[in-house]
């Protein structure tokens, strides 16, 4: 299991525009931690996301938690702030394309 912690800052170039007045963490940036994590942790590269669920929003500037951990051959992701689950899924993995 592989745990780390992360913010997105404030200043992001995603976060115009989502919302106005009160901006969350596009769930697309989250994903993209992720697929950054695995591969780092793994040396595979992300093939694609199972059931991804978004259960809450993570505000701008506030830490959040990685963790992946492997259950029956799956990588499972959750993304926490405090104890509430923010995100969860399934990483399905592919051998890097030599270049």
């Amino acid at each position: 299991m592989s745990t780390s912690r992360f913010f997105i800052a404030t200043d992001h170039p995603a976060l115009p525009g989502h919302f106005p007045g009160r901006p969350v963490v596009p769930g697309v940036v989250l994903l993209d931690r992720v697929a950054a994590a695995v591969e780092r942790e793994t040396g595979m590269r992300v093939a694609a996301l199972a059931q991804v669920k978004f259960s809450a929003p993570l505000l701008p500037g506030i830490e959040a938690e990685l963790r992946i951990e492997e259950k029956s051959k799956k990588l499972h992701f959750r993304i926490l702030h405090k104890a509430a689950t923010l995100a969860s899924g399934i990483v399905e993995t592919a051998a890097k394309a030599e270049a």
